[in-house]
């Protein structure tokens, strides 16, 4: 098992993270450029991508962002999971969404507003692959700022993608995993879900191909939200193998709010936070 490093174990703790891991921290200089990144990126094949999902938020959604509580999974009585990718847009992008393509997946993409100013026109080429959610502005430990620095974080994310792509924001996911009251009712009031995991692959703790590969397997149960970084060679190559045993285990890959709203959680699930994935809490707790 991977072994955090002594500041990131202290950073868990103070944030009551528990087991769950987290998008690593991100440096303040924008991601290496890959050969040719300058260049226009690729348009996905009208023939070959999946329809655009919605990003209007359903009455399922709706319901969820009234309660005010991060969710972690859906429930357990379909076929679906949730696979997420934070921090793009950025030079491994392509890469993910033609993997997605070619499997026929959909997925949640987390992006920070940096790298949409980084990597411009990548949003509307994620857009038929999945649902584009808000992950901050400059990707910091969002529980050491001001409350102001906090809104000022999330809203100007969320503005910037609406804009660029004429839909709707409404996720969010805080960068690390850390979050507190202030950020729970300040993406309330943004009208935001706020969306966390139950199945981390650890790729921004360093795993390898084969690790990512046995972390995400091992939580490919219905109703998993899988958190993973599209801008990571191990992810991009452990996808190789994830997606067709996903395939394999007769279960599909679909958006956060597709999810949701097929199959979501009870209030008692989301309320007992990610203890509420366990199955036989997902299974006993209803609609």
């Amino acid at each position: 098992m991977l072994r955090r490093a002594p500041w990131l174990l202290g950073l868990l703790a103070a944030v009551g993270l528990g087991a769950c891991g987290g998008s690593a921290p991100s440096s303040s200089s924008p991601p290496p450029a890959a050969s040719g990144s300058s260049a226009a990126p690729p348009s996905p094949s009208a023939s070959t991508a999946s329809p655009s999902p919605t990003g209007a938020a359903s009455g399922e959604l709706k319901r969820l962002i009234q309660l005010g509580q991060p969710i972690y999974c859906g429930g357990s009585r379909g076929n679906a999971v949730a696979f997420t990718f934070d921090d793009g847009p950025g030079p491994y992008t392509h890469f993910a969404l033609k993997k997605l393509r070619l499997s026929g997946q959909q997925a949640t993409f987390f992006t920070v507003g940096r790298s949409i100013d980084n990597f411009p026109g990548w949003l509307h080429r994620e857009r038929p692959f999945g649902v584009i959610g808000d992950h901050t502005t400059t990707h910091p430990v969002l529980t050491q700022l001001s409350d102001s620095e906090i809104e000022f974080q999330i809203a100007q994310t969320k503005s910037k993608i609406e804009t660029q792509t004429g839909q709707p924001v409404d996720l969010f996911r805080p960068p690390y995993g850390a979050r507190n009251t202030t950020v729970d009712s300040t993406a309330q009031r943004l009208g935001l879900l706020e969306i966390l995991w139950n199945i981390d692959s650890a790729d921004s703790l360093g795993a390898n191909y084969a690790g990512i590969t046995r972390n995400v397997e091992a939580g490919l149960h219905p109703g998993s939200i899988i958190l993973m970084h599209e801008n990571r060679g191990q992810t991009i190559r452990a996808l190789t193998t994830i997606l067709p045993e996903l395939q394999r285990r007769h279960l599909r890959s679909v958006t956060v709010p597709q999810l949701l709203q097929s199959d979501p959680p009870s209030e008692a699930q989301v309320r007992a936070g990610v203890n509420g994935c366990s199955t036989a809490l997902r299974q006993g707790s209803g609609a």
